[in-house]
Order: C-alpha cells, then structure tokens, then sequence
C-alpha cells in the first residue's frame, strides 16, 4: 500500500490545500504540535493536498488519525485509515473511495473482510485476494477483472490452476505457468501466446521438453535449449537461429 508513496516527488514547496486555497499555520487546530516539529508547512501538513505530506503529518501525529477518517478530502480519509486504529476503520468499508475501502481491506481482519470480495472495484477485490488461501481463492479465478484474477492465481492451491490454463487474458496464463503442477503444464505448451509458452519452457521438467523444441518462437527454442535434457540436444545443434544452435552445442560438449 506504500507504492503510491514512493513514486510522488515532493519538490514543490507551495502548501495548498485540497480545494486549491494556501494554508496558513495560523488556521490549524493543532497549534499545540508546531512547536514539537510534528509538523512543518510545505512538508509535513494534514491540512495540504499533497499526499506524502499528508502521510507523514499521520507518520508523525498517529494519535490524530481518528479525527480525520470522515475529512471531505479521500487523500486525507485515505491516509488517516492507514494510521488509524484498527478498531475505528470498519466503518469505511463504505466510504465512497475505492482507495479509502482498499485500506481498509488490507488492514482489517480477514474476517471482517470476506464480504468485502462483492465490492464493485477491482483493486478492492484484488486486495482481498491477495490475503486469502486455499479454496477461498478458486471463485475469483473466474473474476470478471484480470487483475483480480492475477492475485487469485498466485495464491490459489496449485491444483486449483486447471481452471484457469484458458483464461482470456495472457498475463493471467503466463501467472498459471508458474505455478501449474507438471502435470498439467504441457497442456500450455500449445498456447497462442509465445510469452505463455516460454514460462512453460521455464517451468517445465527437462525430459518433458521435447514437446516446445520445435515452437516457432526463437525465445522459447532458446529456453529450451538451455534446460531440457541433453538426450535431445543433437536436434537443436543443427537449429537456424545460431544462439539456439551454440547453446546445444556448448551443452554437448560439457556432457
């Protein structure tokens, strides 16, 4: 959840707040803090728009969160309900702001949070299922959101990846590549996606790689040269693209 965080220069040094007006110390209600460098205008301010900011006044003042967990402003609701108790953020489960609602999906106990999977946005969900295990997973391998779907596949038992080998999205595939028993994983050795198979040739045991030696796509031939057993190395010395052809080579003559 501290992604955003890093990616958000702070190099401007105008202290606006959320509705574009300057703020000024001298409207703050937490005048008792100045003093103790709990806050620092254009720096550390719950009362500016800028989200790092903000996160560092509630990184500074965590006691103060609670105030602000109903602020009109959702980078400041946002940011309060990751510093906040836990035991005052249920409520925003609700709150109108996807963002808002994925702190809180991360933060509460998963109890709390199960029904939290019907939530209308996907990040929500993705949130979520990236805390669950095991059968609990399989339902969102068929989500209508391929992120969501992603954040299944990692974590869903690996026998449960069967029904997901055809999903529509290549992303989702090349996530069930990574995880998929061997036994399953030459069933994606004929996928329509090069990326796809390429895991496969990654991934998959090296006496069982005969199957991609021949693929059409020179990354995947390369893979499998580098991997699979050397008993079937004297067909790719010979192969067209030279890298592919050396990489056999070199392997026979280490053998």
């Amino acid at each position: 959840m501290s992604a955003n965080m890093a990616e958000e220069p702070d190099i401007v040094t105008e202290a606006l707040d959320w509705q574009g007006r300057p703020v000024r110390c001298q409207d703050c209600p937490h005048e008792d803090i100045q003093a103790e460098g709990r806050c620092d205008l254009g720096k550390v301010c719950v009362a500016d728009r800028r989200r790092k900011r903000i996160d560092r006044f509630f990184a500074n003042n965590s006691v103060l969160a609670a105030r602000y967990l109903d602020h009109p402003y959702f980078e400041v609701r946002t940011l309060a309900a990751r510093h906040a108790s836990v035991f005052l953020i249920a409520p925003l489960k609700d709150d109108p702001e996807p963002d808002v609602r994925a702190v809180v999906a991360w933060r509460l106990p998963l109890g709390r949070v199960r029904d939290m999977l019907a939530d209308p946005e996907p990040r929500v969900r993705a949130v979520v299922a990236g805390r669950l295990e095991g059968a609990d997973l399989v339902p969102l391998l068929s989500d209508c959101d391929y992120g969501v779907r992603i954040a299944a596949v990692k974590r869903a038992p690996p026998d449960a990846l069967v029904y997901a080998m055809h999903d529509r999205e290549p992303e989702v595939r090349r996530a069930v590549a990574r995880r998929l028993p061997q036994a399953y994983l030459p069933g994606l050795a004929d996928d329509p996606d090069p990326l796809v198979r390429l895991e496969v040739a990654e991934h998959l045991a090296p006496e069982h790689l005969s199957v991609l030696m021949a693929d059409d796509d020179m990354r995947v031939r390369f893979a499998v040269a580098e991997r699979i057993d050397p008993r079937f190395l004297p067909a790719l010395a010979s192969d067209p693209v030279p890298p592919i052809a050396e990489v056999a080579r070199q392997r026979l003559g280490a053998s």
